[in-house]
């Protein structure tokens, strides 16, 4: 067999552009395999020169899957830029609106997007290995999957007057009250969303049972965990300090969101226009963690939730209380939060403030500079605002989920390649569980891509017979 390189692209069943090179070697083993993300958004340079209060608006376009996660983020920052700390309904209705969030995007790719890979099978026919597979497989579970999925996204829909990019957080608040009407809607839908997610629990359940071996050698590894968390280390996804902890889930840090930087730094590789955070204090690599459902229940010592907390412990005996390293575990971990997202939707819709009106701040004292942080359905998201004396922006930078999992996902990539890709017949499957390792991060790369400066170009020129040519190369600043 003679040395070659496979190419996989796109790589399907995710948000965004990316693609897959895996190296093989004479012996039909792979030496590497390499995570590219090949697409470029430039968010932060053309928000420059915008106002503070357009932000709430903007950041939502880089998404058409988490929009309200950075609509929220962004409100957040804006709430710090402007001085204008937003009243206890509007921070309640914000968190109910960020429920749904978590519940649609979560159910959409556990059921949609993982879904056909566990339910149908990694060695399926692609032409069915879709939701169109699931739907023929399982009709009724498909229908329960869109219904709970269309109940997160009612929620927003409710509060933001559109299910995709919704008006609704504005510096100090938001700007609409819930109505009683509304909110007994909402909860029509609750009784039907934790049954299909409890269901959704069990057939995942029931598929690791089946496929331990493929869970205990499909991309585990060590890395740190970082996410927000309540005062008693409890899972948080709304509003919190940073924390961070170590492979064996020793602490390592807790900081207040707005010192960020003192704690994270960024690493390039010419070969990705994704960039590396990593833990400064560690260095890179030893420093990287991850991020997103598996990150944050491997931080979590409980969850304020009943039901929730009874599948936490659960996941937590996985492996003892030590963090669990299973890539493949994400799938488990986002329906627990999933699970979560709903019963905090009850317990928010059942507050005595929920209908309030007072739901705005108009008092302002300009700081200048703000940072706002979520956890995002994909992992812990940082919006840095810092602007002049009349709120127009000087520099923007964003920091986003799957960015921080970004060496977790080429460690990934490349190990199960590794493991599963080998000559001299290379099968579709073994390609698509390359694919799947990507898929268990849920990654957005619409919304991670970013750089200063002059971005590092690689062009390269092949012959009608296929035989590389021409290099041409710009290197980046």
């Amino acid at each position: 067999m003679v040395a070659q390189k496979i190419t996989i692209e796109p790589v399907t069943r995710i948000e965004g552009h990316a693609k897959v090179t895996v190296h093989m070697n004479e012996a039909g083993g792979v030496d590497h395999a390499y995570f590219h993300v090949n697409e470029f958004r430039g968010f932060e340079k053309f928000c420059e020169g915008r106002m503070i209060f357009e932000m709430p608006m903007i950041t939502p376009r880089i998404c058409g899957i988490c929009p309200v996660s950075h609509h929220l983020a962004s409100a957040k920052a804006a709430d710090i830029v402007l001085g204008c700390p937003p009243p206890r309904p509007a921070s309640l209705l914000r968190e109910l609106m960020h429920m749904g969030q978590v519940v649609q995007s979560h159910s959409m790719h556990f059921f949609e997007l993982a879904g056909p890979d566990l339910l149908l099978g990694f060695d399926a026919d692609p032409a069915t290995r879709n939701v169109i597979g699931l739907v023929q497989a399982n009709p009724g579970l498909a229908l329960k999957a869109v219904n709970l999925r269309k109940w997160g996204q009612e929620i927003i829909h409710i509060l933001g007057g559109r299910r995709i990019h919704p008006n609704f957080a504005v510096p100090g608040g938001v700007n609409r009250a819930l109505l009683p009407a509304d909110r007994e809607a909402i909860l029509a839908g609750y009784d039907e969303a934790i049954a299909t997610i409890r269901a959704g629990l069990t057939i995942m359940k029931e598929w690791a049972a089946h496929n331990m071996e493929d869970i205990q050698k499909f991309a585990v590894f060590s890395t740190g965990y970082m996410g927000l968390t309540t005062p008693e280390n409890g899972l948080e996804l709304y509003e919190g300090p940073i924390r961070l902890i170590d492979h064996a889930g020793n602490p390592l840090e807790q900081f207040p969101v707005k010192d960020y930087l003192d704690y994270i730094a960024e690493h390039v590789e010419d070969w990705s226009y994704l960039k590396f955070p990593y833990y400064k204090k560690m260095g890179f690599p030893q420093g990287v963690y991850r991020v997103g459902p598996l990150g944050r229940l491997n931080l979590a010592e409980k969850i304020d939730t009943p039901m929730a907390n009874i599948e936490l412990k659960a996941f937590k005996a996985i492996n003892g209380g030590k963090p669990v390293e299973n890539t493949l575990y994400y799938h488990y971990a986002r329906l627990i939060e999933t699970l979560f997202a709903a019963e905090r939707v009850k317990i928010l819709l059942n507050d005595a403030d929920i209908l309030s009106k007072d739901v705005l701040n108009t008092h302002q004292d300009i700081q200048g500079a703000g940072v706002g942080v979520i956890e995002a359905p994909r992992g812990t998201l940082i919006h840095d605002y810092t602007t002049d004396g009349n709120g127009k922006m000087l520099r923007v930078n964003l920091i986003v989920s799957t960015g921080h999992n970004n060496w977790a996902m080429s460690e990934a990539v490349d190990s199960v390649a590794k493991t599963y890709v080998h000559g001299p017949e290379v099968k579709e499957g073994m390609l698509n569980r390359v694919e799947a390792a990507i898929r268990a991060y849920d990654p957005c790369l619409s919304c991670s891509t970013h750089a200063v400066g002059q971005m590092p170009i690689l062009l390269e020129i092949y012959d009608y017979q296929g035989n590389l040519t021409q290099t041409l190369t710009r290197d980046g600043e």
